[in-house]
């Protein structure tokens, strides 16, 4: 068996001298080894394969590392991990302690920025293009960006100022028509005329170039026509969108043909300033699985190679999205108020049987958090009642927006955080656990954290009763297996909920108040120390804001009051305890348990908890450690 092609690529530089037969044997290779990966580690599949002749033909034209690739979100840079050094570890790709699934600087020279979120990329890509303007060096900037991406608010802020700025950037647009759910709003809809615009193209080159031929006459119907075929330009070329920002438009291009790429991004490079190549590709090209159905396979668990389906897994518990997905469709039945928004998350987050039963009253508003965060504002100021379901880490984006259009006018809009907490191998940019903090500061914010999928039920069904802004987080993955209730029922406004303790035990020595899914490990806790004579209750406290201050108020009389959370210690739960606690003037010793001041990298979830202390044996340990801290004093 002949060597492949791949396992000479020590750098992009190998690349130089290949002919585009072997090029595109290349990608076929590229293709191979992320499928077989993939299969078995999961990954963002459909997006990477997509991309990996635009990769190819970037790594031809530029120098890298010299010059710079920004990628966007990152996770369609499988083939650039593999052509920059990494195929001898590609195996490792969102494994724990592995190749991340997005760029990252610690992986090496070739990454540019540690990416995860989307619309960042032109950004970043300006600053490196300002930064060599600067240093007056001769490095040359791309940046790739999916049509999705391009949407999003902070692209567009920046394709305003690169216009403005005029500085020398080459921006691939790569054209897929889809994000994690297919594409919506306006601008993808300009995206698609400009895929079926290359006729009208043809046709107006072909006139323009016959009127020049034909002698004065015709060349001077010719000028006389640049006003009107500007104007016609405009309505029919959506490149001229771009062109009119500021950039030069070169598409739409063939993004599978190595050749037409490498000619566009060569052709960038002559023009002094900004320019963007409109490359149109096919999400999952050259796996037919993944091109039949791009949505399911940008992010896959493993699966059987020859037919595409997910490898049998045991049989568990249900996941968390679904529980809520279809406790909302029951809550929209019997309210016809209830509207639900997403951000290109429609099946991430459970909503897809809302969509399909109520269209009328679900809006997916692309990669924008802002722009639904700030609309479910006017929609409740209007009368409706908005749930807003996003993933933790991507709510980051829209703080002002719940700070000042949904808090300011203690509108009643509810937050469904999906995702809060640790989420296994997408790593760092994607771990919700920065949201206790970031929320609970707000005035007339409720924040809200049911331990299972039975207390999620009950949670939304609270949050929809009450007034004002309210947010409730649950993690992402299986449930705990426990029943789900036949009739939601609403809790009391910071009231905490049941308290455990191991049987045969006096009054607790040590009080755990715990919130979200670190409840149950919490319990299992105080088995493992009552089997050493440690007296434990756990509380189940449900709300991080407001802090039930009777059940803070009974923990102090115990030794040692911990908390327990799955977000960050920093101004999180833990930090909400401690607050009521000098409020009541109450000095117990305390402990906070959650996550450290670091970022936390990809890995299996349980590892991961267990590497932060909160898996039953860790949180057992460190509260053993501090108890014999304190008879050490004592």
């Amino acid at each position: 068996m002949s060597q492949r092609i791949l396992d000479t690529i020590s750098s992009p530089a190998d690349l130089k001298d290949l002919s585009y037969e072997q090029l595109d044997e290349l990608a076929k290779e590229i293709r191979g080894e992320i499928i077989a990966v993939c299969s078995m580690n999961g990954g963002h599949l459909a997006s990477s394969l997509g991309a990996v002749e635009l990769i190819i033909a970037l790594h031809r034209v530029l120098n890298c590392p010299h010059d710079r690739i920004v990628f966007d979100v990152g996770h369609q840079s499988y083939a650039h991990k593999l052509l920059t050094g990494r195929l001898n570890r590609f195996e490792t790709l969102r494994c724990e302690g592995g190749l991340s699934g997005f760029t990252r600087l610690n992986e090496g020279p070739y990454d540019s920025h540690d990416s995860g979120h989307a619309s960042d990329s032109l950004s970043m890509a300006l600053g490196y293009a300002l930064a060599r303007d600067l240093a007056g060096t001769d490095q040359r900037v791309a940046a790739l960006i999916g049509d999705a991406s391009i949407s999003g608010g902070m692209a567009l802020e920046a394709l305003n100022f690169i216009g403005q700025s005029k500085t020398k950037l080459t921006i691939i647009l790569n054209d897929n028509e889809m994000s994690i759910s297919r594409n919506v709003g306006a601008l993808s809809l300009y995206l698609g005329r400009a895929r079926t615009s290359r006729t009208y193209l043809r046709a107006r080159d072909g006139v323009e170039n016959r009127l020049n031929q034909t002698g004065t006459i015709g060349r001077t119907l010719a000028i006389a026509g640049e006003v009107a075929k500007r104007s016609v330009k405009n309505l029919m070329v959506p490149g001229m969108l771009f062109e009119d920002l500021g950039l030069t438009y070169i598409g739409p291009i063939d993004g599978h043909s190595i050749a037409d790429v490498e000619e566009a991004v060569t052709r960038a490079q002559r023009i002094d300033g900004p320019v963007i190549i409109h490359a149109v590709t096919r999400k999952g090209a050259g796996y037919a699985p993944a091109e039949k159905r791009p949505d399911l396979f940008h992010g896959v668990g493993p699966f059987d190679i020859d037919t595409g389906k997910p490898l049998p897994s045991a049989p568990g518990p249900v996941k968390y999205t679904k529980v809520f997905g279809d406790a909302l469709v029951r809550e929209a039945e019997a309210n016809p108020r209830i509207v639900a928004i997403t951000a290109a998350m429609t099946d991430g987050t459970g909503l897809a049987p809302f969509a399909r039963r109520f269209r009328n009253r679900f809006f997916d508003v692309g990669i924008a958090e802002e722009n639904a965060t700030a609309m479910a504002g006017g929609l409740a100021l209007g009368g409706q009642l908005p749930v807003v379901a996003i993933y933790s880490t991507f709510l980051q984006r829209a703080f002002d927006q719940i700070a000042t259009d949904v808090c300011l006018p203690n509108a009643h809009v509810v937050l469904a955080l999906d995702r809060a907490g640790l989420v296994g191998a997408d790593g760092p940019t994607h771990h919700g656990v920065f949201d206790i903090p970031y929320l609970r500061i707000l005035p007339n914010m409720k924040v809200l954290a049911p331990s299972n999928e039975a207390e999620l039920v009950d949670a939304l069904h609270t949050a929809l009763a009450l007034s004002g802004p309210v947010a409730l987080r649950y993690p992402r993955g299986a449930a705990e297996g426990v029943e789900l209730p036949e009739k939601p029922q609403a809790w009391e406004l910071g009231a905490a909920g049941e308290r455990y303790q191991p049987a045969g035990q006096g009054d607790p020595r040590v009080s755990i108040l715990a919130v979200g899914r670190v409840v149950g490990r919490a319990r299992a806790a105080a088995d493992l120390l009552a089997q050493k004579g440690i007296s434990c209750r756990v509380t189940d406290m449900r709300w991080v804001k407001p802090v039930d201050e009777a059940a803070v108020r009974e923990a102090a009389s115990s030794q040692l009051v911990v908390t327990a959370e799955e977000g960050v210690v920093s101004g999180g739960f833990g930090s909400a305890v401690l607050e009521s606690l000098s409020r009541q003037g109450l000095c117990p010793e305390t402990l906070q348990l959650g996550i450290p001041d670091r970022f936390v990298e990809q890995g299996p979830v349980d590892s991961l908890l267990a590497k932060v202390g909160l898996s039953p044996e860790a949180i057992a340990q460190r509260i053993e450690e501090t108890l014999a801290t304190l008879g050490a004093r004592g």
